[in-house]
């Protein structure tokens, strides 16, 4: 018996209280510490578990929310990064060089007598009337791509120093000047509006 549960020959329970020893064995390992007790019985506080406050537990809510939102804005500002093209004149370049492999927009007039076609290939340069860049493209050209006019080339630059360009375009009538290439030009002291010429 241990405690306090007897069963008879015949099968029937009985129920006796339990024995001195069986309660002294009880009461002693109530005293000792389990090795459970043990491990976490430094979660413990004055003897009583901490409680974590609503005010404690939506602090850790918002400061977890403002992580993750930190996380999330840096991964998209990241991103963007890489897909954003910057433009930039021949004079800005000259100010402020761009490392070559970077993706940028060029812009500027098609320098007169600059333009030569080998095949698929063309070089000219593109010059905001102080400084010019060379400038390689293989591909078809726009129509109205032709020298002393406004173009826009999105490319990046070699390691030599030239402007491959991916993707050329040029201005639509006669009329018009990319409003890029217009501020550039009148940034270098060079615009003379169309209806001057």
């Amino acid at each position: 018996m241990l405690c306090g549960i007897r069963f008879c020959a015949a099968g029937a329970l009985s129920i006796e209280p339990p024995t001195p020893d069986y309660l002294r064995k009880r009461a002693c390992d109530a005293r000792t510490p389990s090795a459970k007790a043990k491990r976490t019985e430094h979660l413990f506080v004055n003897g009583r578990k901490p409680v974590m406050t609503r005010k404690k537990r939506r602090l850790y809510f918002v400061l977890a929310g403002m992580s993750v939102l930190g996380i999330a804005a840096a991964l998209v500002l990241t991103s963007f990064e890489d897909s954003l093209v910057f433009f930039r004149s021949p004079s800005d370049l000259v100010e402020k060089p761009i490392p070559a492999g970077r993706n940028f927009r060029l812009g500027g007039l098609v320098e007169e007598g600059s333009v030569e076609k080998n095949g698929v290939v063309t070089r000219f340069n593109v010059t905001d009337l102080n400084k010019a860049v060379p400038v390689t493209f293989e591909g078809l050209l726009p129509d109205l791509f032709r020298e002393g006019q406004g173009v826009v080339a999105e490319g990046s630059f070699t390691e030599d120093g030239v402007f491959v360009a991916t993707n050329v375009l040029a201005k639509h009538d006669e009329n018009y000047m990319p409003p890029e290439v217009a501020d550039a030009l009148k940034k270098a002291g060079q615009w003379k509006p169309e209806g001057d010429n």
